[in-house]
């Protein structure tokens, strides 16, 4: 029986060759960010009220304009279409039947066309920066003639991060076919038939153009990781900001001044992340960082955060923590590795229902009532 976000995380552990399920839920260096996200959320405490009608509940939010239906969306996950054929294009399907942004990473098997092109206007573009300025350019050509309302520039991957588990499982992309691998593979037949009918490793569909010509899924692959890691600067932002004409989105800061300076570059929002603890193991939680970068920037940008929400509490305590909306890229995947795009719808609706549950305890009928008085740590003393 499927009743939480970990149910399904359990299911897409089985389905997986355990190679990818350590790339997919793995850190950096001893992963202790990955647990203090989860701690962080943990360790605080709500404060119900109640005696009140609590029908009528709406979970409804505007953001850059346009009213969701949640208060949380979809992150970019790298190569999910490698983790369940045509992954983007599901994840987009459930983003629609929610009425919640969908973010396509920058590394996605599905063209960033493809995915704009079925979106209505849902689909947001994540752009890796290159280390050839000319294709990150043309990215953000092709993503603004595509139509994305909203470009989300990652700014967290100034350097390749050690992640422990990729390196001792031999993680590489392509798959090397050693003797545990095979045994990985065969292990979890489900996976592996599934890979080797669709024709096994897809290629980089936003990406091919850039490969040399004829390129296979490999080659394409290799070259994409050739041109990570850039230097980036807060000049390249404004280069970004003065070619995008829509909603300008950073992502991966967690320090006010850097807030600030987006702000000052002219991006409309943040996104609060530590890449899912996958670059800084020691670096703060989004959800410790947020409380200082909402005072330094106000209301004057939409602050939204990303990473470690497993429950629909996670989502109020970040909404009452400062954030305007909220962000989940594994709790989604995993329903999606677990079960294709009725997983993923189903990851949606927990995380809705468990929100709205936790909205009835605590006595708020919408999600702009979630401040930091439901919080225990802020909240003064309850009167008996």
């Amino acid at each position: 029986m499927i009743l939480s976000i970990d149910d399904l995380r359990l299911r897409a552990r089985r389905r997986l060759p355990r190679i990818l399920f350590d790339w997919v839920e793995g850190g950096a260096d001893d992963e202790l960010g990955l647990d203090r996200a989860r701690q962080c959320f943990e360790s605080q405490r709500l404060v119900p009220r109640y005696g009140l009608d609590m029908s009528g509940r709406h979970l409804g939010t505007t953001l850059f304009g346009r009213v969701y239906d949640r208060p949380f969306g979809i992150s970019p996950t790298g190569y999910t279409g490698l983790l369940r054929p045509c992954g983007e294009h599901l994840m987009l399907r459930a983003a629609d039947r929610a009425n919640i942004p969908y973010v396509l990473s920058g590394v996605s098997v599905a063209p960033l066309e493809q995915i704009a092109a079925a979106s209505a206007g849902r689909a947001w573009y994540q752009l890796y920066p290159a280390r050839e300025a000319g294709i990150s350019q043309d990215i953000v050509r092709r993503a603004r003639d595509a139509g994305y309302p909203t470009l989300v520039i990652t700014a967290d991957m100034p350097i390749e991060a050690k992640r422990e588990r990729d390196i001792r499982n031999g993680f590489t992309l392509p798959l090397r076919y050693t003797p545990r691998l095979l045994w990985d593979g065969l292990s979890h037949p489900a996976w592996t038939l599934s890979y080797l009918r669709h024709g096994g490793l897809p290629p980089l569909g936003s990406w091919a153009a850039y490969a040399s010509p004829g390129a296979s899924s490999a080659g394409i692959a290799a070259f994409q990781f050739a041109q990570k890691y850039p230097t980036q600067t807060w000049a390249d932002i404004e280069a970004y900001r003065a070619m995008w004409p829509g909603t300008l989105v950073v992502k991966g800061l967690l320090h006010p001044l850097d807030a600030q300076r987006a702000l000052d570059c002219g991006a409309d929002g943040i996104i609060v992340s530590n890449h899912g603890a996958r670059q800084l193991d020691r670096a703060l939680t989004p959800l410790e960082a947020l409380p200082a970068i909402r005072r330094q920037v106000g209301q004057r940008m939409a602050i939204m955060l990303d990473g470690g929400i497993r429950r629909g509490s996670d989502i109020a305590t970040a909404l009452a923590r400062g954030a305007d909306f909220v962000f989940s890229g594994r709790a989604i995947l995993y329903g999606l590795i677990a079960d294709g795009e009725t997983g993923a719808n189903l990851a949606v609706d927990i995380l809705t229902d468990e929100l709205s549950r936790v909205m009835a305890q605590l006595g708020t009928h919408t999600t702009s009532e979630l401040c930091d008085g439901i919080l225990a740590s802020v909240a003064a003393a309850p009167h008996s």
